[in-house]
């Protein structure tokens, strides 16, 4: 065996992603993951480690095949839980990400977040853990090899109830993006979830269990303690969520920071300063930020003209929007949508 991996590691021939990973020694020691869990691998071979990251890689491959949509993502029955196909690099992808876990298991993506990068490939997880601005890119993607992972937002009622039962104190990295190895119990669990498509029966009794064992596993890392903080009933992560759940839903109407404030149970000023500190943006930022990308949506995918969208999205001003969007995204809506099917 020690000769073989030997020979695997130093070899030109091509392996799966996660195979290759292992044979190079990547695997981390002691579970590493999203960078240093707790111990998780412990007494789990690299065999067994190996063949639960092929098998994940196979049936996230058949589902993102069989039901991805034009954007390459591929809904599951299961809430909050989907798988993402790419058959060639993206361009820029602009959004306000939803707190979420992304397992890759073929290719390779980069997210920005202000001014850090993060490249994440094969066999790496990326942890986002409030509702901040990213750019995100597939940046290894073929027809041959195509890019796939498998994504699920988190949900903070699970993490209210197992934060309560695992009773831990709060402290660590509060960061809001994070990325690492996967963890072993993490692609088993994501295995599990995603065999649970393929007997329906069985999902109504097994579905909550995994998606709470998935989101013990998490919380039990080394970056848990930011995630537990979406389910603090009453902490700053909490209350700032309130908001942006409003915001979400209502971007195109006129808002008030005092109604979200109100919303949020704190003061106009703590929450600017709290908002902030969460999301990296002020109030109106987020909501500028959601109109421009739903805009750019509507351009990009149903055919609308700038002024169309402009007024869609809530701007009463077509040239604050022109000058807006192109503040956002690099250049006005008719070139940057004229680029798009340039390059299609």
């Amino acid at each position: 065996m020690v000769i073989i991996m030997s020979f695997l590691a130093t070899t030109s021939v091509w392996l799966p992603p996660f195979i290759a990973v292992i044979a190079r020694g990547l695997l981390p020691e002691a579970g590493n993951v999203l960078p240093n869990p707790p111990a998780g691998l412990v007494g789990i071979s690299v065999r067994a480690y190996g063949g639960t990251m092929e098998t994940l890689f196979d049936t996230v491959r058949r589902h993102a095949d069989a039901n991805a949509n034009p954007a390459g993502v591929a809904p599951t029955a299961i809430t909050g839980l989907s798988t993402v196909r790419a058959t060639a690099p993206s361009g820029l992808i602009h959004d306000i990400s939803r707190p979420l876990v992304c397992l890759v298991v073929q290719g390779a993506k980069q997210v920005t977040m202000g001014t850090q990068q993060y490249p994440f490939a094969a066999g790496d997880t990326l942890l986002i853990t409030a509702n901040v601005p990213t750019v995100s890119q597939i940046t290894r993607a073929s027809i041959a090899s195509p890019y796939y992972s498998l994504v699920m937002e988190l949900d903070p009622a699970i993490i209210a109830e197992l934060a309560l039962e695992m009773r831990v104190v709060l402290v660590g990295d509060q960061a809001a993006v994070k990325v690492g190895p996967t963890d072993a119990e993490i692609a088993d669990a994501a295995l599990r979830l995603m065999r649970l498509l393929e007997r329906p029966s069985s999902r109504a009794v097994l579905e909550y269990q995994l998606m709470r064992e998935m989101h013990y596993w998490l919380l039990a890392g080394k970056h848990g303690d930011a995630i537990r903080r979406l389910g603090m009933r009453g902490s700053h992560v909490e209350r700032v969520a309130r908001a942006v759940a409003v915001l979400r839903n209502e971007f195109a109407e006129p808002i008030t920071v005092e109604r979200l404030a109100s919303i949020s149970g704190m003061g106009i000023s703590s929450f600017h300063r709290y908002f902030r500190d969460v999301t990296s943006l002020s109030p109106l930022q987020f909501q500028k930020h959601l109109r421009l990308i739903e805009a750019r949506r509507l351009m990009m995918s149903e055919g609308a003209s700038a002024t169309q969208a402009a007024f869609k999205v809530g701007y009463e001003s077509v040239p604050q929007f022109t000058r807006e969007y192109g503040r956002l995204f690099g250049q006005p809506p008719v070139r940057d949508t004229k680029g798009v099917v340039s390059r299609a």
